[in-house]
């Protein structure tokens, strides 16, 4: 007898959607990895930053356009497949799906080293093992309530981080605090110069700084279950890219302005300092409540995003069957279950890790990362080269400045990858990557060709 299969449900709205992009693209990037940017470039990261967001920016409105045309769960892998192949598709969808492990293994680990501030003897397995669970949960309820906990999660990092601003504005032009004086701005310059690596350091650094921006596309994966995605998407596009550069760039220039470029995270991090220097005294438990929820709120988003792109591959014949199943209440439970998994497996990993593994999985996720950018860049071009001029008139979110802005975004991507291959602590990420696609394409030929299938665009949901 013929059964009605549940189906993905349309429960985000676009204060869901803004805050899950978010919470995808703040968090360990920004509190712990601009610390190592900033190292590379000095006061001249800034740059790199506001580079790096007008790229991302012009990516995500690239993503929109075709979101807002064809909102279905395996996104940018399901345009990948359409408009350049099957391949491209295949890869696109397990790259993104790597990534979002390869920063969950990194974010669940730091949780367990959060925790360890208050509870020192209990064993860091145990605080990784009860976030996954936890983290797992959540992604098994409606997507609604979903939704609302990254909502929240979300809300306590950006309040923390604008009152960081704030306060940080008081000790640079007021002299706020017991601990500082007024520095005005002068240790943007002063400590070699605003950019003592020149254009090579400010190079350098940009691995680490798209790392920072990595999980924003996860908006386009939401279009699926977003209401009217033609309206949600485009506000969230056109808003989330400027607030996350906006968050990096003011907050690090209150960083380098109160302490010299060349000292942060040397001392201790930067945020307690500055909460201490304002007399409060629980201010490593504040900065500890703070990175614990941006870390959940991280890991969330990530899976969230995972397990939706692993849903939409196996649509496409790209993945087991088993990973459409989906409960009742519209959430896809097996994709779910195998992200738990991936990431129990990765706490074992934990224990042979070495402790400065930082700038390789930054590095990983960046490649990854970019590779999707990439894909969701030709996959645009692809799709405005196959439409009629009446039909590209007709575009309801065309990207700004066409051809001219897609192509730069390309050249610039291009040249973060050779960065990557260029710096030393960077290489191994590289050639890993490129190992990794080049496991995947031996996978496509020998066992997943046969059984791929034309993603059904514009039929995802009734």
């Amino acid at each position: 007898m013929q059964q009605h299969k549940p189906q993905l449900l349309r429960g985000l709205n676009a204060r869901h959607i803004r805050f899950i992009a978010l919470g995808s693209a703040i968090g360990t990037g920004l509190f712990y990895g601009s610390a190592a940017a900033i190292q590379i470039a000095g006061p001249a990261v800034l740059l790199a930053y506001l580079i790096g967001g007008a790229a991302v920016f012009i990516v995500m409105r690239a993503l929109g356009e075709m979101a807002v045309r064809d909102p279905v769960s395996g996104s940018f892998s399901s345009y990948a497949w359409r408009y350049l192949g099957p391949l491209a598709g295949f890869i696109t969808g397990w790259t993104y799906t790597f990534e979002m492990i390869i920063v969950c293994l990194a974010d669940v680990t730091a949780f367990g080293i959060y925790m360890g501030l208050w509870y020192p003897d209990v064993p860091r397995w145990i605080w990784v093992m009860s976030i996954i669970c936890f983290i797992g949960a959540m992604n098994l309820c409606h997507v609604r309530i979903f939704g609302e906990m990254e909502f929240w999660l979300s809300l306590i990092k950006v309040a923390a981080i604008i009152a960081m601003i704030i306060a940080g504005a008081g000790i640079i032009f007021l002299g706020f605090g017991h601990h500082f004086p007024a520095t005005g701005l002068q240790n943007l310059w002063v400590n070699g110069g605003f950019m003592p690596g020149g254009w090579t350091g400010v190079t350098a650094s940009l691995g680490i700084v798209m790392f920072a921006f990595g999980g924003i596309e996860i908006i386009g994966i939401t279009a699926a279950e977003a209401k009217n995605p033609e309206k949600v998407i485009p506000r969230a596009i056109n808003t989330i890219p400027l607030r996350i550069v906006l968050f990096y760039v003011c907050t690090l220039l209150v960083l380098m302005a109160i302490f010299p470029w060349n000292q942060i995270g040397q001392q201790g991090s930067p945020f307690v300092l500055i909460f201490s220097g304002l007399g409060i005294p629980a201010a490593a438990n504040i900065l500890n409540i703070i990175v614990i929820s941006a870390t959940i709120s991280a890991i969330n988003s990530d899976i969230f995003g995972a397990g939706r792109m692993m849903y939409g591959l196996s649509k496409e014949g790209m993945a087991p069957r088993s990973f459409q199943r989906i409960a009742g209440n519209g959430v896809p439970w097996m994709t779910v279950l195998v992200m738990g998994a991936a990431l129990l497996a990765a706490v074992v990993l934990n224990y042979i890790m070495p402790e400065k593994v930082f700038v390789l999985i930054a590095s990983l996720a960046a490649f990854a990362t970019l590779w999707v950018w990439l894909m969701i860049l030709l996959s645009h071009f692809a799709m405005r080269r196959g439409l009629t001029s009446q039909a590209r008139a007709q575009i309801a979110f065309p990207v700004p400045f066409w051809p001219l802005a897609p192509l730069l975004t390309l050249l610039f991507l291009g040249l973060v990858i050779v960065v990557l291959g260029a710096v030393q602590e960077t290489r191994m990420a590289l050639i890993a990557g490129v190992a990794w696609l080049g496991l995947l394409t031996l996978v496509w030929y020998a066992w997943v060709r046969k059984s791929a299938r034309q993603p059904a665009i514009g039929q995802e949901m009734s």
